[in-house]
């Protein structure tokens, strides 16, 4: 098993590049990297056979997977489901032979990727890289990468986010790209909560809600989520168990944690914040022009 040394000496292309989490995000970021010329192969509990036109670029279990790659971009859910990745379910970490450089792109607080770090065997090289832009931007590799790392391993990774994004920011330190991530969608979820309010205040007021998002992204009240409300495709999603306003609330836990609120949150905002995400209803309208 090569070393990091010989990892990092190493070309990045001659380098095999796991995506573990090949969902709505990770998928997409697969096929970003293979066009890119890459040599990537894809993991995710889902059958190979799922992945049309991609099967031979689909691992067909877990340990094919993480014995052959040198380098694992992990884009599963949360903790739990990184925790089983890593040991309990796929256990890519208790074999003789796995990757040296793991690329934590999932959301997570920046404590929660302290601690899965340090469960690593200490001959792994640990960065986080949780990335912003929704599905739509990973499909047009457009995506944005907050890194947290060494400065010389961001700059030998670089090629790969660089094929998965536009905009790739060197945070600092390991677990710099996580606190600004989940403070970054702690604004995302205002947000959210905002425009849908919105939306569904002109829809009783008899306003057109296309001409309030028009008029909205050419004045103070521009969001991403508002000015993109079309192109995202959750953007209309009630909350449900697993779908991406119960990540984006996943994301605001996170976000406490951050801002020093562990465990139940007490400033009364932040109780708001997720009471309305968890109460979001089903979106009613057409705000689409078509």
């Amino acid at each position: 098993m090569p070393s990091m040394t010989d990892i990092l000496n190493r070309p990045i292309k001659d380098c095999k590049i796991g995506v573990a989490g090949c969902g709505a995000m990770g998928f997409p970021m697969l096929k970003q990297l293979l066009q890119a010329g890459f040599n990537g192969i894809g993991y995710d509990i889902r059958p190979a056979s799922d992945y049309v036109g991609f099967e031979q670029h689909m691992a067909a279990d877990a340990e094919a997977f993480g014995s052959q790659i040198d380098i694992l971009i992990s884009v599963v859910r949360d903790r739990a489901q990184t925790e089983g990745l890593f040991f309990k379910d796929q256990k890519v970490f208790t074999n003789d032979t796995y990757p040296r450089i793991v690329i934590m792109s999932s959301t997570l607080s920046p404590g929660q990727f302290s601690d899965l770090a340090e469960t690593l065997p200490p001959d792994v090289i640990v960065l986080d890289a949780p990335m912003s832009g929704a599905p739509i931007r990973a499909i047009n590799g457009t995506l944005t990468f907050m890194v947290g790392g060494a400065p010389e391993q961001f700059e030998y990774l670089r090629p790969l986010f660089q094929a998965m994004g536009e905009k790739i920011t060197h945070t600092g330190p390991a677990a710099s790209g996580m606190a600004i991530k989940v403070l970054n969608n702690y604004v995302a979820a205002c947000s959210t909560v905002a425009v849908r309010r919105v939306l569904g205040a002109a829809r009783t007021h008899g306003l057109d809600q296309a001409m309030m998002l028009d008029v909205m992204k050419a004045s103070s009240g521009a969001t991403w989520f508002g000015d993109n409300f079309d192109a995202i495709d959750w953007s209309r999603q009630r909350y449900e168990d697993g779908n991406t306003i119960a990540i984006l609330e996943k994301d605001v836990t996170c976000a406490l944690e951050t801002l020093g609120e562990q465990g139940a949150p007490k400033d009364s905002f932040n109780l708001a914040l997720l009471e309305a995400l968890r109460n979001m209803a089903p979106f009613e309208g057409k705000p689409d022009k078509s």
